[in-house]
């Protein structure tokens, strides 16, 4: 993948250094865990989300980082990011246009595999509308460290979906059938943001696929990224998870019918393990 991230800032905090943190965390395997955050216009829903976080100092371990990628608010995120001062350590990744999270997943990953080099580390993507309980994130990452590479919050896998109409249930769950049979995935959620990554899945991912890792700008690129790291024989777990759309403020930013049209074209694409026509590139840093 390409360096796209224009600016990042990094919040000069360390939880490791604040004493109400380090009273109350629990003691965990020392691998960072990178959080990668794409938002959009989330000025309201993310101070709630950096509540969670801070209640949660277990899941930052040293050399943890948050990455909030803005992507082209217009409602003042990127300098609500940059005005945070709290315990979470917190990196802004910027590029000034809205171009879907596609190209915001790209842009955070880079800055993630960045900052972890060759080490090892857990790539956590989430939504920033406070959709997801984190409170999944311990078995979550439970099976990170009993040995898959990737492991999906999952909410037909025995979670739940709470305060969302019918309709966005009816076509989550037709959606994910419909992914699951096309492009051959052994997954009952396929498209949700909330996900645990080995770094070293995704770099050997970014070497498979290069520039051509996630080519879908929209919501389907989390199904188009779950296959083609399926294809390289990674071992994949699910995590129930609920979501309850009730915590969002405003109003969901997926839009169904270009979501639907970002499916067929992963429909009509070419097998994601036949394509090795990309050059290989590790990521910038």
């Amino acid at each position: 993948m390409s360096a796209i991230a224009s600016s990042w800032e990094l919040r000069e905090s360390d939880p490791w250094n604040n004493p109400a943190w380090a009273s109350r965390s629990r003691v965990r395997a020392a691998v960072p865990n990178l959080f990668v955050v794409p938002a959009f216009n989330e000025i309201e829903n993310l101070p709630r989300l950096l509540e969670d976080l801070e209640a949660r100092p277990e899941l930052f371990p040293e050399g943890s980082r948050l990455f909030i990628v803005d992507d082209g608010s217009s409602d003042g995120t990127a300098e609500w990011v940059e005005r945070y001062s709290g315990p979470v350590p917190t990196q802004l990744v910027s590029y000034g246009e809205n171009r879907g999270p596609g190209y915001a997943f790209r842009a955070g990953f880079d800055a993630a595999l960045a900052v972890c080099d060759d080490t090892d580390a857990n790539v956590v993507t989430l939504e920033a509308d406070t959709t997801s309980d984190l409170n999944a994130l311990h078995a979550m990452l439970g099976e990170i460290e009993a040995g898959a590479g990737l492991v999906l919050a999952s909410v037909h896998g025995g979670g739940q979906m709470v305060n969302v109409s019918l309709l966005r249930r009816f076509l989550s769950r037709c959606a994910g059938a419909a992914v699951r049979m096309l492009l051959g995935l052994d997954a009952r959620t396929v498209s949700s943001f909330f996900r645990v990554y080995r770094a070293s899945v995704l770099r050997e991912a970014s070497h498979r696929y290069g520039d051509r890792l996630i080519t879908e700008t929209g919501f389907a690129c989390k199904a188009e990224l779950l296959a083609k790291i399926a294809s390289l024989g990674t071992k994949i777990e699910e995590v129930p998870v609920d979501v309850d759309g009730s915590r969002r403020i405003g109003a969901s930013k997926m839009a169904i019918g270009p979501t639907l049209a970002g499916y067929w074209r992963l429909f009509r694409g070419t097998k994601f393990s036949d394509d090795s026509t990309a050059p290989s590139k590790v990521p910038a840093g």
